[in-house]
């Protein structure tokens, strides 16, 4: 009950409410804890109890994490970039096209603000949860705004490699709250030359690690003869972030006036103007009323798409109402219902009888030709909507589009590549051969994410699409799925991906994988556009289609289909097309059943009707797109050094445990253009019996293989990296074994990787240890 109360409690709490909350009770509190401390005597000393645990070291080697900064000392000593996790936390993917500004139209930026900062995305390696959260959605954002309560707050590396994959730019948060944060404000803004600091060294952390700016957002009242100093820093900090990095950002959050004040204004005006002047944006408070973005967009003049109307998720406030509802009424009905009703039951009611979309507010911000700034979309995750997260998640973004449209494209640029992993699940394939089988989380696996359309209510001849983490996979985690029913002569539809990619002059191959049940046949459409030519569409198809083939120009059919041997039920198509100054807009997917090949059964199928729906079951596993010129030549193993570090050994008798850095780079001491490496452990146990006169051999336990170029694995997977490095934790190793091969697999952005044969690896031995 308590629970549910405080639930409701955070939709009409706003931050006025909070900061007012907050003095009042720390004046209360404050004088009664030093009276309390006073009288009574210190029992600590008298109490068993075991000792706390010791504080986090960033220096000694661990599993790599991500972490905030949060003090200005340490901002000052530059101590992170003497940190073991350093290395790790670099992102990896730039942004494409590099150095590009926004666009010059309504924006959307999304504020991650999801329980705290810092939770299953702190594992840089990856983590063990398979719910956890993520974003898919990328096709829908601008901007990426990673939110913590924390100084500094740094974007962990997944977000950053996958938002920049998706074209979407991302910000990390200076942010200062409370007493503290008025007293860090004191000493930051002390001097001109202390704003300045600090502000060169925010920019340093954002070059460093490969995010594109900050959002700053000052919680506290000003001095106001330390005013001039903040314009300083925040000037200073928006003119040198540029420099060292071309189309960086930094976003100014409306909360200190120009004359010191805490105080939202909830638009832009001449209180919060000269920041906005000075920086590359403003986030607007989220209690705006309704022709605040009008009002707003007039004192920008020719920078309204820099004014960011906030909209909190969760309501506290909000224009609209956020959530799923904007209705006031619906509110107060849940209130008044909420001690009769079980929670998921007021979730029901809550989806059922809805009277506005959540868009409300988008639709206004849209109309009136500003930008907007999503607040706290984890919402979705947080409260738990049902029926299950990812439906609910695509429930809500399918609002988000229907009012602000798409404004990411892809594919742009060759090679292309997505297995429609969603960075979680419960098991990894690569090559369609499964290497793992527990559940994982890392959002730097996701790859491009296809643009499916959600449906609301799907009917009983409808196939449902969804990207599924639980249908073993042929790569990564994931892969869409098409179930349903589907009639004979019929076919479905299914939006993947919208494109920007303009074909040269040459071919260009066009390579899927396929698993499915009975009949169930999955082909693509290619939706083609030239000034001179006009559109043009063509279906890939494993067979003629005469009962649909009207629809499109031309049929393309895959005559000789490949089984993969790895992967019994996975078939390979592959085509190559040249379309020579045309340019590749749209990619669907395209459901349908198998014809009978012979004669008397096709006269057979003629002559019955055409209402015989039957179960349909296919999944697609990737899509990969790339010219005959791109393939990759790997290195030998022979190009690279590799190198262990950092060596801790653990256990007991019996058996002992290793950790240790292995790191990697090419001889020639170029930076490698590999954005991924598999890694892989290989154990090697010595012979108990020799030959006359020959040296003891090893041989492995489980070792990898590779035929025809494919990877065939029986060894164990450790996981991936995204850098140069990888650390392994506490590694079990038993008391047969003489010495650990680590195999680093690289991978290119095309999907292929290289034969395990030749990869590098790195040698350790374990005997006598």
């Amino acid at each position: 009950m308590l629970r549910l109360l405080l639930y409701f409690l955070r939709l009409f709490i706003t931050r006025r409410t909070l900061l007012y909350l907050h003095n009042f009770f720390t004046s209360i509190l404050k004088p009664i804890t030093n009276l309390i401390a006073k009288i009574m005597p210190n029992q600590s000393d008298d109490h068993n109890s075991d000792p706390p645990p010791p504080p986090f070291d960033p220096s000694k080697p661990s599993i790599p994490i991500s972490y905030p900064i949060n003090s200005l000392e340490d901002l000052d000593s530059a101590s992170y970039f003497t940190s073991f996790h350093y290395p790790f936390n670099k992102s990896t993917v730039p942004l494409h096209p590099p150095n590009s500004a926004l666009p010059p139209r309504p924006r959307l930026l999304v504020c991650h603000d999801m329980q705290g900062g810092y939770v299953d995305d702190k594992w840089i390696q990856g983590g063990h949860n398979s719910g956890a959260y993520s974003i898919w959605h990328w096709y829908l954002i601008d901007v990426f705004v990673y939110f913590s309560h924390n100084l500094v707050t740094l974007p962990p590396p997944c977000w950053t490699n996958t938002a920049h994959r998706h074209g979407v730019k991302v910000l990390g948060t200076f942010i200062t709250e409370w007493d503290e944060g008025a007293a860090i404000c004191k000493k930051l803004l002390s001097t001109k030359e202390s704003a300045h600091k600090y502000a060169e060294r925010l920019a340093e952390l954002a070059v460093a690690l490969g995010f594109d700016g900050w959002l700053l957002n000052l919680e506290v009242k000003v001095d106001i003869g330390q005013i001039p100093n903040l314009k300083e820093f925040v000037s200073h900090l928006t003119q040198t972030i540029h420099s060292s990095l071309p189309g960086s950002l930094v976003i100014w959050y409306d909360s200190v006036t120009i004359d010191g004040e805490l105080s939202w204004q909830n638009q832009l005006n001449e209180k919060n103007k000269p920041f906005f002047d000075i920086s590359d944006g403003i986030f607007i408070n989220y209690t705006w009323k309704e022709d605040y973005p009008k009002l707003s967009a007039r004192v920008a003049g020719d920078r309204k798409f820099d004014v960011y109307m906030g909209i909190d998720v969760f309501g506290r406030g909000t224009f609209g109402g956020g959530q799923w509802t904007t209705n006031c009424n619906m509110s107060s009905l849940l209130v008044r219902n909420a001690f009769n009703l079980r929670v998921h039951r007021l979730y029901q009611i809550h989806a059922a009888v809805q009277v506005q979309p959540t868009n409300v507010a988008l639709d206004v911000i849209k109309k009136d030709d500003v930008s907007s700034a999503v607040f706290a979309p984890g919402w979705v995750y947080e409260t738990k909507q049902p029926p299950d997260f990812q439906t609910a998640q695509n429930r809500w973004w399918a609002l988000v589009e229907k009012s602000w449209g798409i404004v990411q494209n892809y594919p742009k640029v060759l090679p292309f590549y997505s297995n429609f992993d969603q960075g979680r699940g419960n098991h990894i394939s690569i090559d369609g051969a499964q290497v793992l089988s527990t559940q994982w989380n890392n959002i730097s696996s996701q790859s491009f994410q296809p643009f499916l359309e959600y449906v609301d209510d799907p009917t009983s001849n409808t196939i449902d699409v969804r990207v599924d983490c639980s249908e073993v996979s042929f790569s990564g985690g994931g892969n869409l799925t098409f179930k349903g029913t589907l009639e004979a002569n019929a076919y479905v539809s299914t939006r993947l991906f919208l494109g920007e990619l303009f074909m040269g002059g040459l071919p260009v191959r066009f390579t899927y994988s396929v698993k499915s049940e009975g009949n169930s046949q999955l082909g693509l459409s290619l939706e083609f556009s030239s000034e001179m030519e006009g559109k043009k569409k063509l279906l890939l198809a494993s067979q003629e289609t005469n009962q649909f083939s009207s629809k499109f120009d031309e049929t393309i059919v895959l005559h000789q289909p490949t089984k993969s041997d790895t992967a019994p039920g996975w078939v390979i198509q592959e085509s190559s097309i040249s379309m020579n100054g045309y340019t590749l807009t749209e990619i669907r997917a395209i459901c349908y059943r198998k014809q009978p090949e012979n004669s008397e059964h096709k006269s057979e199928a003629r002559s019955k009707t055409t209402q015989d729906p039957a179960e349909y079951f296919a999944v697609l596993g990737h899509i990969s797109i790339s010219t005959s010129i791109q393939n990759t030549e790997f290195p030998p193993s022979t190009s690279w050094i590799v190198k262990g570090k950092d060596v801790e050994w653990g256990g007991s008798q019996g058996s002992k445990t290793l950790s240790l850095k292995i790191s990697w780079k090419l001889k020639d001491g170029w930076s490698s253009r590999f954005p991924r490496y598999n890694i892989y452990v290989e154990k090697l146990i010595k012979q108990a019996v020799r030959p006359q006169g020959r040296k003891l051999e090893t041989r492995a336990l489980a070792p990898p293989n590779a035929r025809n170029g494919k990877t065939e694995v029986s060894g164990e997977y450790l996981g991936e990296s995204q850098v140069e490095a990888f650390y392994v934790s506490d590694f079990i190793i038993p008391s047969a074994i003489s010495s650990l091969k680590y195999i680093i697999q690289p991978c290119d952005s095309g999907g292929a990787s290289q034969v395990l044969d030749d990869a590098p690896f790195f040698q350790f031995n374990v005997e006598g240890q």
